[in-house]
Formats: structure tokens, C-alpha cells, sequence
């Protein structure tokens, strides 16, 4: 296979390079149209009874999660002046394209009975702008004598205020939420300047929507910090712009297809998908510097280029296949969960990165096959090197200090296993902004002054129609409302009672003392002053029960708590209802976004540990066809595995909590850190050929011709992953650091504690099944056939 290769690649550069610009330029068209995912990514399948449970929520009554909260806090609020901007304001909002409703305390309606029509009516508190103080001062008083509004867009202690603007759920789902969303916060913004306040935002579709902005710009800077990145790092390792150049041009391609693949796909640009083109360009580094080192220490030996070109596609070539295989085996394991995101990301990442090993194959050999032949002072860096230094140290400690190599590793296994004790699982619904970012500062505003903006929703199914009117459910509905007000993660809850103690109280005059339930005389009497639901506009009444009257909401925001805490929460709430509640008379879910999020991350987390198990068998699977040796899979796993323990261990020790976000980097990490085990044996299985099984000559041998990759992979690995501490979100933090830190361990293992112990173990892990695999990955083509390989006059780039 390899000299058939070796041949069409060297003998038909041109075609390979018309080709790949072809394909260059319709994944660059295709690109143009992949979009940035907006709506919020569906966690659990569709067969969940907690999914199937909140979908049927929705059908009935509508989004629990399309609310912007615009707050204040002012005490000059009610002056004539302000207050009339406020009217402005908040009618300037609700023109804007993409509004359904605004709430605000000059956008409030009151219950008024119309006695001829012996039906209730909800009509505006106020119908046109004050003009005097007085006017405003009377409005003040009789807007604080409501108690539904108290804690809702009000909160009387504080002097904060919002503005809840329901937006179309349509738009939220599509770039146009951008627009709309900045539209009200310019418009709000003048007002905030005009008046010297502090204006705050926050709800989902806002937290949704500035993440996504925050997302794409993201995912600009790190394509452009990992390029730069590599080509600092290929310039100190080769010390050549030639060798900056051409990989740095094939990892921009790799980036164009996996962009082009991603809108063939029909895939959008999400939180994860978003790390894939920075990842690929330093895959892609990997994959060159392995092939270029290779092609500089051939070189070195004979000076024959062809020669040198075709032992870096037969000899790395088939390595990198392997090594490269055996990362996208720990992204493709997330294809194994049911969640679109994480499928999404597998499928992208596992196909791309063996693109990129493709191209990177082919690129590189053809490059440099225009090219003229390296000089010397090209292949230097070989010889006089910090690497160089490193490795010289690797050989004296794996061949005279290896006991110290042995104890230092143990210290590092008993600190993992005390560290993963410490380990604790967590999740919230904003839980990867910083919290000195104006958006987690201004959730926390929310939180203070109202106790939270997550939805949260209670349904209860009277099973008859009009059982929601009957005083034995209100009065239960009011019971649990009282226990719900007692929880501080809690928002004051807001139902069908709320809006019966409004009509109690206009019933007597407007008076805040009879804002109370009803007796049953008064209930019957008032019952038939509740207008019909045949109307097809939307009504305070229509957003509570349903059409029948049998089913009814109660509506709580809650603070944003952890994953632990909501499912404490939730099993305390259900406690009570099943108190309150006779499950046979009634059936009561507790849903919304806080417990779908809740369900969605625990059941991701799941998932996600299945995945690590699948990306160890595959590994383990792929190992075995390499090396036939069960004794040398499980040598060449230590080095693998322990620097997993140790990032659990600093997680632990960090306080950083298992979640999506964290739980992910163990696959991706394992799938990258076992290369540089592939690459060392391979050429040790090869050096054994050669030596006539000296095993010490061939340990050493194979160290120092990998050891330079495995320095060079492992510090662009290191520094490219490292730029996503960058990032302004903690999740995309922590998992930059801790693959970092993972992967620098794995590099420091696979270079002293590999060799040792193979040296330590040598003809007990040394077996003829290891050197008589079932997957043979160095075909050595025979000397006549890479010397009769010549290469067509100059026809290409100009060298450099």
C-alpha cells in the first residue's frame, strides 16, 4: 500500500494540488452559509417523560422562557419627568418588531368590574401620560396599594423596578433575535444616560443572546491565536519561514473543509462546535511537525530528498494514521449519547481530524518536493536544541534513575487518588460566565431584588372541567403558594389565586386588605364576572388555565442554583404538593426550564463517563491490532491513564465541579495523549528489527528519534489548548487548562516512564506477539523502488 502511495503522490503532485483546491474552494462557498446556533441546545432525547412532560407544558401555555427583564433602580423614579420617559420608554419597546407584551409600572392592568356586562375586564392602570406631579403621586399610590404586582415589577423595599418585554418566540430561534435585542437595549440605554442610572439586563433570551455574540467573536480570535501559536512555535522548532508557511496554509484548508462539512451537514456553529477550527490547527501542527521533523532526520542521514519524502509518507505516514485514529476514537465517542449537541460535535471533530491528517500526508511531501533540499543549518535544530537537551537528560534517567522515575510516579497516583475523592458534580443554568462580567453581575441584581429570573412551573390537572374554580383547589393552590414563598431560592409565585385576590379586592373598591381568596358565596357570586375563554387574544386569564378550566400554573422564577440544588429543591416541592394534593383527585408536575436543564445535565454527565469508557475500549481495540500484545497495551495505557487521574485530582483540589463542560475534556485528552505512546513504539517495534532484538540499543534509539515530536507535539499541544483560558466563558477555561495540563503530563509520562518501563520489563513486555502484529503499520518498501521514484521538472510553488 505504502509504495503505491509513495508513488501516486510524489509522481502526481499537480493533480493532488488542483484537486484539493477544487474542494478548497466549494467548501469555502458552503462555508459562507453556516450559522450560529441561538436556540437553546435540546440535552434530553425525545422519549424523556421529563422532555415529553415540559413539551406538553408549552403546547398549553406557551414559552416559560421568552422574558427580557429590563431593571432599575432609582428613587426618583416617580418624578413627573422620569416617570413620562419610563411611559415612553416602555411604549417605544413595545413597537419594536419582535414584541409581543410589555409589563412595566406604567404598562399595568387592573381588574374592573363592568356591572352591565356582569363580567370582569382588564384594562389599562394607566391610559395616557400624567401631566402633572399630583397625577403621578396618586398613580404611585394607587400602583403600591396593588400586592399582585409587589415582588413582580416592583419591589417597595429596594426601589428597583423592571420591565418584563415578552418577546416572539419565533425570532429567538434566528439571527434576527440580535437586532431586536439591541434595539431595546439602544433605545433603553438613552434613557439610562439621560437619567445617570444604571440600566440592567438579563433573562434567557438576553443571557442567550449575548453568549452567542460572545461565542462567535470567540471563535474569531481563537483561530487567529492558535495560528499564530503554531507559527511562533513551527519558527523556534525549525527555525525556518518555509516550515511556518506550508503547515501553517494546510491548516487554514483543514479549517475551510470542517466549516464547509459543517454547513453540508446542516450543522450550526455551537459552544462546542465552536472549538473546532482552533483544534484542528493545532492537530494539524501535530501532524506536520511529526512529518517534518521526520523528513529533516532522513535527510540528515543520506541527503537523498526523495528518499527522505518517501519515508515520511511510508514510516510517519502510517503512524500518524494510527495516532490520528486513535484522537478522533475520543471525539467519535461522543457520537454514542443521545444528545444532538455532543453527536454533533463527534461526528465534526472525528471526520475533520482524520482530514487533516490527510491533507497534512499529502501537502507536506508535495511542498517540499518543489522545494530544493534542506541545508544544514535547516536540520541543526536537531542537534543543537532545548529538545535536544531534554531528550540527552530522558536517556541518562530512564537508564540509570529509574527507581526515582518509579517513586515520583507513585507520589503522583496516591496525590490523583486523593484528589478525585474531592470531586463533586455540578451544573447551572448560567454557569460558565464569569462572575465579573456585567451579565452574571447584573443576574445577580435580578437575584437580589427578586430572587431570580429561571422559570420554573407547577401544573395541576384538576381532571374536570372548571375544577380549577372550586374554593377546596384554590385554597390548596394558595397552601402550596405560602410553603413556595418560604424557600429563598424561590421568586414570589404567581397563579390563577393571585388573579382571584385581585378581583376580590376590586370587588371591595380597590382596598389591599381584601386582596385575599374569596369565601365560597363570595366565589360563586364572582364566578360569574369571569369572562369566557372563546377569544382568541391573549388574556391575563388565558396565560393560567386552560380552556376547559381543568388545568392551571403556577409560575415561580428562581435564582440560578446548581443542578444538586434544583433537584433538592424539586424533591422538597414535590414533598409538599403530595401533602397538599390528593394524587388521585389531582395530577401535579413540576417542569420548566430549571428542571429540564436539571435532568438534561445529569442525564449529559451520564453520558458523557459512557463515553470515556467507549473511547477506552476503542483505544485499547486499536492498540491491540498495533502491538497483539495484551502485556504492552497495558504498559503503554500507564503512561495514558495516570495523567487522567491527575486532572481529576487537580479538579478536585481546584473545586471544580463535574459537569458537560469539564467531563468532556477526558475523552478528547485520551484520544490526543496516546499518540506520542503509538509514535515511541512503533519505532521501538521498528528499531528491534533492525538491532536484532537488542532491546536497551532499540529503547534508546526510539527515544531519541521521537522524543524531538514528542517535545515538539506536546508544546503546541500545551500552548494551543491553553489559549482557551482566554475565553470569557468558565467552561471553555476550564477545559483549556485541565487538556492542558493533561496533556503535558502524558508528554512528560510517555517520555521517562514509557521507555522505563519497558527497560525495567524488557523481555517480559517484549513479546514476539508485539513484534508480530496484526496490523503491520511499517511496510518497508524495498531500496530500488524509493531510489526508481523520480519527481517531474519544477512545475509548482516557487521555493523559498
Amino acid at each position: 500500500m505504502w509504495p503505491f502511495l509513495i508513488r501516486r503522490i510524489l509522481r502526481n503532485r499537480l493533480q493532488f494540488l488542483i484537486v484539493i483546491f477544487v474542494i478548497t474552494a466549494i467548501m469555502s462557498f458552503l462555508a459562507r452559509d453556516v450559522k450560529l446556533s441561538y436556540e437553546m441546545a435540546r440535552i434530553l432525547p425525545a422519549s424523556d417523560s421529563t422532555y415529553i412532560i415540559y413539551q406538553q407544558f408549552k403546547e398549553k401555555f406557551g414559552e416559560d422562557g421568552s422574558v427580557l427583564f429590563i431593571g432599575i433602580q432609582d428613587t426618583n423614579l416617580f418624578q413627573i419627568n422620569e416617570f413620562n420617559d419610563w411611559f415612553d420608554l416602555s411604549e417605544t419597546i413595545r413597537r419594536v418588531p419582535g414584541v409581543e407584551e410589555v409589563v412595566s409600572i406604567t404598562r399595568l392592568y387592573n381588574l374592573q368590574k363592568n356591572d352591565s356586562l356582569k363580567k370582569f375586564e382588564f384594562v389599562p392602570l394607566i391610559r395616557h401620560k400624567p401631566e402633572t406631579q399630583h397625577q403621578v403621586d396618586s398613580l404611585k399610590k394607587l400602583i403600591f396599594s396593588l400586592p399582585f404586582y409587589e415582588k413582580l415589577i416592583i419591589n417597595r423595599e429596594t426601589g428597583v423596578t423592571i420591565i418584563a418585554v415578552t418577546l416572539d418566540n419565533r425570532l429567538l430561534n434566528t439571527k434576527q433575535r440580535i437586532n431586536l435585542i439591541t434595539e431595546i437595549r439602544d433605545v433603553t440605554n438613552q434613557f439610562g444616560s439621560r437619567y445617570n442610572i444604571d440600566i440592567h439586563y438579563s433573562g434567557l433570551p438576553y443571557i442567550r443572546t449575548v453568549t452567542s455574540k460572545m461565542l462567535e467573536d470567540e471563535m474569531k480570535l481563537f483561530v487567529f491565536l492558535s495560528l499564530l501559536i503554531a507559527a511562533i512555535f513551527l519558527y523556534i522548532f525549525f527555525r525556518s519561514f518555509k516550515a511556518v508557511l506550508y503547515p501553517i496554509l494546510i491548516v487554514i484548508i483543514s479549517v475551510v473543509w470542517a466549516l464547509g462539512m459543517m454547513s453540508l451537514f446542516g450543522y450550526k456553529i455551537t459552544m462546542l462546535t465552536a472549538i473546532i477550527p482552533p483544534l484542528l490547527i493545532v492537530i494539524g501542527v501535530e501532524n506536520c511537525i511529526f512529518l517534518l521533523n521526520k523528513y529533516h532526520y532522513e535527510y540528515r542521514l543520506h541527503q537523498n530528498k526523495v528518499k527522505a519524502l518517501s519515508r515520511v509518507i511510508q514510516r510517519v505516514g502510517s503512524a500518524n494514521f494510527l495516532t490520528n485514529v486513535s484522537t478522533a476514537i475520543g471525539f467519535a465517542a461522543f457520537t454514542i449519547t443521545k444528545n444532538t449537541l455532543l453527536v454533533e460535535f463527534g461526528v465534526i471533530a472525528a471526520i475533520n481530524i482524520m482530514v487533516v491528517y490527510a491533507l497534512s500526508l499529502t501537502l507536506v511531501p508535495i511542498f517540499y518536493s518543489y522545494l530544493p533540499p534542506p541545508r544544514m543549518k535547516d536540520v541543526r535544530h536537531q542537534e543543537e536544541s532545548i529538545a535536544r537537551a531534554i531528550i540527552d537528560k530522558a536517556v541518562i534517567w530512564v537508564t540509570g534513575y529509574r527507581n526515582i522515575i518509579y517513586y515520583i510516579t507513585g507520589a503522583m497516583v496516591l496525590v490523583g487518588v486523593v484528589g478525585v475523592t474531592q470531586l463533586h458534580t455540578s451544573g447551572r443554568i448560567v454557569d460558565d460566565i464569569p462572575q465579573e462580567n456585567q451579565l452574571y453581575q447584573d443576574l445577580m441584581f435580578f437575584e437580589e431584588n427578586f430572587n431570580g429570573i429561571m422559570p420554573l412551573e407547577i401544573t395541576i390537572d384538576t381532571k374536570k372541567k372548571k375544577g380549577v374554580f372550586t374554593l377546596s383547589t384554590l385554597n390548596r393552590i394558595n397552601r402550596l403558594q405560602d410553603s413556595l414563598k418560604t424557600y429563598p431560592e424561590l421568586a414570589r409565585p404567581l397563579s390563577i389565586v393571585e388573579v382571584i385576590k385581585s378581583a376580590k379586592q376590586t370587588f371591595y373598591g380597590g382596598d389591599p386588605k381584601f386582596y385575599q381568596l374569596p369565601n365560597s358565596n363570595e366565589l360563586t357570586f364572582m364566578g360569574s364576572y369571569i369572562p369566557e375563554m372563546k377569544s382568541k387574544k391573549q388574556t391575563l386569564i388565558k396565560n393560567f388555565i386552560d380552556t376547559n378550566f381543568q388545568t392551571t400554573r403556577i409560575s415561580v422564577q428562581m435564582a440560578n442554583i446548581g443542578t444538586n440544588e434544583i433537584a433538592r429543591l424539586q424533591k422538597s416541592v414535590r414533598a409538599t404538593v403530595d401533602t397538599i394534593f390528593n394524587p388521585e383527585k389531582y395530577d401535579v408536575t413540576i417542569t420548566g426550564t430549571s428542571i429540564v436543564f436539571m435532568k438534561g445535565t445529569n442525564f449529559l454527565i451520564r453520558n458523557l463517563f459512557e463515553s470515556i469508557i467507549i473511547a477506552l475500549i476503542g483505544i485499547a481495540i486499536l492498540l491491540a491490532f498495533l502491538f497483539s500484545s495484551w502485556r504492552m497495551i497495558l504498559i503503554s495505557l500507564i503512561p495514558n491513564l495516570i495523567p487522567q487521574l491527575m486532572t481529576g485530582a487537580l479538579m478536585g483540589f481546584l473545586g471544580i465541579p463535574i459537569k458537560p463542560s469539564t467531563i468532556l475534556i477526558f475523552s478528547i485528552a485520551l484520544g490526543i495523549s496516546v499518540d506520542n505512546s503509538i509514535q515511541f513504539l512503533s519505532r521501538y517495534r521498528l528499531q528491534l528489527k533492525h538491532s536484532n532484538r537488542n532491546i536497551p540499543y532499540s529503547v534508546i534509539s526510539a527515544l531519541q528519534e521521537t522524543g524531538y515530536s514528542m517535545i515538539y507535539s506536546s508544546t503546541v499541544l500545551f500552548f494551543g489548548f491553553g489559549i482557551f483560558v482566554l475565553s470569557k466563558f468558565g467552561g471553555t477555561q476550564a477545559m483549556g487548562f485541565l487538556i492542558s495540563f493533561t496533556l503535558l503530563v502524558a508528554g512528560l509520562l510517555n517520555l521517562f516512564i514509557l521507555p522505563s518501563l519497558i527497560l525495567t520489563l524488557d523481555k517480559w513486555s517484549t513479546t514476539k506477539a508485539f513484534e508480530k502484529p496484526l496490523v503491520e503499520i511499517f511496510e518497508e518498501p524495498e531500496e530500488e523502488e524509493i531510489i526508481d521514484i523520480e519527481l517531474p521538472p519544477e512545475e509548482g510553488p516557487p521555493s523559498k
